[in-house]
């Protein structure tokens, strides 16, 4: 088996911190084999071993881009989480603004500010609600679930058919 470097990656091994990816080879390992007639058992078992080596290549590649990906997101998303703090820091003033606005429209102060308080507790209330319906309806993928049944159990019985 050999194996194929990653995006950024020399052949000599040295790139971009990506791990060398598994591959079937293009020309034969073993020359002897080549020479001397191969049973059709020896046949099958190289045609499974390089399915199986394909399957893992193919797994180990979606592993490498999807975790690149996801780095590439997490480093966007700290943008987002700034600039989302910086809201969040804000809306103390807001709170603050509509609580004096409230006093000087003829309001005691403490009343002012218990209504905003009220109100604050009220909204997030209702959005913990709402945030709890949406969790409370997950579901674990079973269309999923029942593909990979049943490949398994096609791979496993690859005469029969359902």
């Amino acid at each position: 088996m050999t194996t194929v470097t990653g995006p950024g990656q020399n052949p000599n091994g040295h790139g971009a911190g990506l791990p060398p990816v598994p591959s079937i080879p293009l020309t034969d390992e073993t020359p002897s084999d080549v020479a001397g007639e191969q049973s059709v058992g020896g046949l099958i078992k190289d045609v499974m071993t390089q399915v199986s080596v394909l399957l893992r290549a193919e797994i180990e590649l979606a592993k490498l881009e999807v975790g690149a990906e996801v780095k590439k997101a997490l480093r966007g998303s700290v943008f987002f989480i700034g600039a989302l703090t910086i809201v969040m820091f804000s809306l103390f003033f807001l709170f603050f603004a509509i609580a004096e606005l409230l006093a000087d429209l003829g309001l005691y102060r403490s009343a002012a500010f218990g209504i905003v308080w009220f109100a604050m507790l009220l909204v997030a209330g209702l959005l913990g609600f709402l945030g709890y319906r949406k969790v409370r309806r997950l579901r674990a993928p079973e269309r999923t679930i029942e593909t990979i049944k049943d490949t398994a159990a096609a791979l496993s019985r690859p005469g029969e058919r359902s």
